[in-house]
């Protein structure tokens, strides 16, 4: 009887959809269809919040799910701040704020990753972060795609608030990544191989 890789379960699977989202995100967002940009946005949204859930109801943790799940939020949250700063360029210092953060963890987990130390999983601040991420963005492009409104100043709220919860699961994360990168407890050795595993044969 084959053995069934546990990397293929549903949790990776929403956050490999959630990735591919970004696509038709931009696309919608760049042509100005901006309630089928909220739409999308709403569906990642919610992928995000599922994936967690079912990990935890079936127990489907696996050290790949560990990486894609950080990674789909961060390339959205991405997607979506170039998105704005291009229709808002008056919020580029802001949204840089988003784009630094993650360019910061991504490269702290790969710096693990190469010391074969395992990356830490999300934190609950860090999923709060991304679901007011989320709940801002999705409030700014539903005030200009359904009701034709743009408040600055509604705008820039939203995102300080979302900025500043942000930086401090950042630093949270840094410290969290720290610890890990010194310690020499196995819980947090990474197997290279079994994020390769393959369908093995069970005689």
């Amino acid at each position: 009887m084959k053995n069934r890789n546990k990397n293929i379960n549903i949790p990776n699977a929403l956050s490999i959809l959630r990735i591919i989202l970004i696509i038709p995100f931009v696309i919608y967002f760049m042509h100005n269809q901006i309630i089928s940009a909220g739409i999308v946005l709403v569906i990642s949204g919610l992928t995000d919040m599922l994936d967690g859930m079912i990990a935890r109801r079936f127990n489907q943790f696996t050290e790949l799910g560990q990486m894609l799940d950080p990674l789909s939020d961060k390339l959205t949250q991405g997607a979506v701040a170039v998105c704005l700063a291009v229709e808002q360029p008056v919020l580029i210092p802001l949204l840089a704020i988003f784009v630094l953060k993650e360019i910061l963890m991504v490269a702290a987990a790969c710096m693990l990753i190469k010391k074969n130390k395992k990356p830490s999983g999300s934190k609950w601040y860090g999923k709060v972060a991304t679901i007011l991420f989320y709940v801002s963005f999705t409030v700014i492009v539903a005030l200009k795609g359904i009701w034709g409104i743009e408040n600055l100043t509604v705008t820039v709220i939203l995102l300080s608030i979302t900025a500043a919860l942000m930086i401090y699961a950042f630093v949270q994360y840094v410290k969290i990544y720290t610890a890990i990168l010194h310690s020499d407890d196995p819980q947090y050795a990474i197997n290279i191989n079994e994020l390769m595993d393959k369908k093995s044969v069970r005689k």
